[in-house]
């Protein structure tokens, strides 16, 4: 019989990504990043002319950021304890948005932090790379977790029927974003919207023990 799944964004789910990032810009390259809204596009600008940065320019920083500043990531308070419980019940995966050629970097990188698995990159929405997993591991239930609206509704139209199978919990670890961006929950796409471990946990391992029953 098949094990549950939880498949697991990486960035301000399981380690702080925006804090680092925006510290880097404005130590070294000269950028301020400031959320006003939900607008990441808006969030970036010149220290020297406050002009916002072109689209090209903040796919240079993020790229500039992940290849040579992972290791400013820090883990959001109980993700790492609690993703580890979770594998105690079930199969565990990454998937995360950044090119394949950080796939094995990502990897390294969480298990520094202490937590092994397997990563899924993927670039844009990811309903289809949600949809291959569970086409390869066929789990008797799965759970996935991610911080963006965007990735648990294209999860629901990619699933369709197929989704009444699995549970999606929108959780943003980052204070900073947390506030701004859109829940999935109110929007009908998330199951929950929990924001930080120490509840998120519990509710995690109500849903397997929920399977187990």
């Amino acid at each position: 019989m098949s094990r549950p799944l939880i498949i697991s964004d990486c960035d301000e789910v399981l380690l702080y990504m925006v804090a680092p990032f925006r510290d880097w810009l404005a130590e070294t390259q000269g950028v301020e990043f400031r959320m006003v809204g939900n607008d990441f596009s808006k969030a970036l600008r010149w220290q020297n002319s406050g002009d916002y940065l072109a689209p090209e320019d903040i796919w240079k920083m993020l790229g500039g950021f992940f290849d040579t500043q992972m290791h400013r990531q820090t883990p959001i308070p109980g993700a790492i304890e609690g993703i580890n419980a979770l594998a105690d019940h079930a199969d565990v995966v990454v998937l995360t948005n950044l090119n394949d050629a950080r796939q094995q970097m990502r990897r390294e990188q969480l298990a520094d932090h202490g937590f092994h698995a397997r990563v899924f990159t993927n670039q844009g929405p990811k309903g289809p790379a949600l949809q291959a997993i569970l086409e390869e591991y066929n789990p008797s239930h799965a759970i996935f977790i991610d911080d963006l609206a965007q990735h648990h509704r294209s999860a629901r139209e990619t699933l369709g029927g197929t989704g009444a199978n699995i549970t999606t919990l929108h959780l943003c670890g980052e204070p900073m974003l947390a506030p701004l961006i859109d829940c999935a929950h109110k929007s009908g796409h998330a199951d929950a919207r929990i924001d930080t471990w120490e509840h998120a946990l519990p509710w995690l391992m109500g849903k397997l023990e929920k399977e187990d029953a």
